[in-house]
């Protein structure tokens, strides 16, 4: 998928142009050296997401909406529990330097006197709303979700709040996590809960909603932690997050203990059917988002969606750490940090959401001009050209400048390996060949020496010869 990009905060900083901006330098010119008339696109214009890793640091269960009168808003856990917050900028790079205001903290003593935990923000009905748990000051894993409401347009405005109150589910048990979605004409609700005689931490529950703090219907239980990656260490689905895209409805939860072993996992339910009804909803059967001990990322978990400043992409928000070992209580560790990267989609229109990319510059796909649904991939240290590979992470790839006017090229999953060739043979090692990205008509072509380029051969391998094959970049 490919966007074309004109926003000038893209190119002016918001993205990185120092790490970005080589396509943009490279000539025009044909693989035969004619020159050509081909304004290139910059890498971070392609990639259309901030690379700045972590966006904010120490906020876990971050929350970005999309943009509300052209401003991204805010919220997340900060490491206290003991306050919400929420900032405001017109671009998620934004987000990372913008002024964080305090809208309500938590009271000395009795109800909501305890942890504070994942709020969200939601525009519903020409109001704000925060969900949000809270324990009690006598017991702070007395967890229970509250609603905050303000008429006013600012939600950073601390004035314009006030509580409406505990929101009641059919028992009074652990509750936490909600987040609101409406979905032809009927607004919803879907949390975690601990039910009675259930013997797991939480499950997630659905129902729809009378009002943004009152439930109308009674829940349903939509799934409950039963596999090996959703009982490690405790018994946990929680953190849902939906997006509705090409006729499916896609909710995203975590699982597990909020360490390493934490993850993501996915349901998806038609958008045609009744959500209300369990049988709606399908269990993908492995986690979908998992630690990459490669990039340096762990935990990554407790997600939501925004969609970035060209109002089409989408973007996934999550919380994850940069180490795997804990002194104490994960819970109490402050370095769960906020992180932002593209959430691509399958032709078959499912998401692919890859790794935590970790470290580096705006991340580009090579596909042969004349089959724009192939991707350069490699396994292992092999490298070939597939139909529309599901192992997003295979297919992604920095070019890294280098003095001389060149680029290697890195992978994103193994980022101590680089497109290297041998003869004709083109594989990932820890040493790279240099390459240059020629611009021409379609896309650019890719010179590893005088007259030689990369080639996808009949049988999809990706080889050198004296004739390029054109790639586009997306």
């Amino acid at each position: 998928m490919t966007f074309a990009l004109s926003r000038r905060t893209l190119i002016k900083g918001s993205l990185g142009v120092t790490a970005a901006g080589a396509l943009g330098s490279v000539a025009a010119s044909s693989a035969e050296g004619a020159p050509q008339a081909a304004a290139a696109r910059t890498d971070a214009e392609i990639y259309g997401v901030t690379t700045k890793d972590p966006l904010i640091s120490q906020r876990a269960d971050p929350f970005i909406t999309r943009p509300v009168n052209g401003t991204y808003y805010f919220t997340a856990s900060v490491p206290e529990y003991d306050r919400l917050i929420v900032r405001g900028s017109a671009t998620i790079e934004g987000l990372s330097t913008a002024e964080e205001t305090v809208i309500w903290r938590r009271p000395t003593s009795g109800t909501m006197g305890g942890h504070i935990w994942a709020p969200e923000l939601h525009r519903i009905g020409g109001r704000w709303y925060i969900y949000f748990a809270a324990g009690n000051a006598g017991d702070v894993f007395h967890i229970r979700t509250y609603v905050l409401e303000s008429s006013l347009d600012d939600p950073r405005d601390p004035a314009g709040w006030t509580l409406k109150g505990q929101l009641l589910t059919e028992w009074d048990g652990f509750t936490l996590d909600a987040t609101s979605f409406t979905h032809r004409g009927r607004q919803y609700l879907v949390w975690a809960q601990s039910e009675p005689e259930i013997a797991v931490n939480t499950s997630l529950y659905i129902a729809e909603m009378a009002n943004p703090w009152t439930l109308k219907t009674k829940p349903t239980r939509i799934t409950t932690p039963t596999k090996d990656w959703e009982i490690q260490g405790y018994k946990v689905n929680e953190g849902p997050a939906v997006l509705i895209r090409n006729g499916r409805v896609f909710l995203t939860f975590s699982a597990s203990a909020t360490d390493a072993r934490y993850c993501m996992g996915l349901l998806t339910a038609s958008a045609s059917s009744d959500l209300l009804a369990r049988s709606s909803w399908v269990k993908t059967p492995d986690p979908i988002f998992v630690t990459s001990e490669a990039t340096n990322r762990w935990g990554p978990g407790h997600n939501s969606f925004t969609v970035a400043e060209d109002g089409v992409t989408d973007v996934l928000v999550y919380h994850a750490r940069d180490y795997r070992d804990i002194t104490g209580d994960p819970l109490y560790d402050p370095n769960r940090h906020t992180r932002v990267q593209k959430l691509h989609w399958h032709e078959d229109g499912t998401p692919l959401f890859g790794i935590p990319v970790g470290d580096g510059g705006p991340i580009v796909r090579l596909s042969p001009a004349d089959t724009p649904r192939s991707f350069v991939r490699h396994v292992d240290d092999a490298v070939r050209v597939d139909r529309a590979p599901r192992e997003l992470e295979q297919t992604q790839f920095r070019f890294v400048a280098a003095a001389d006017g060149t680029e290697t090229v890195q992978s994103v999953d193994e980022p101590t390996k680089y497109l290297a060739v041998s003869g004709t043979a083109v594989t990932l090692s820890t040493t790279p060949t240099p390459v240059t990205r020629v611009a021409t008509r379609g896309g650019v072509t890719i010179r590893v020496a005088p007259g030689r380029y990369l080639r996808q051969s009949a049988a999809g391998a990706l080889t050198v010869a004296d004739k390029a094959t054109v790639f586009t970049l997306s």
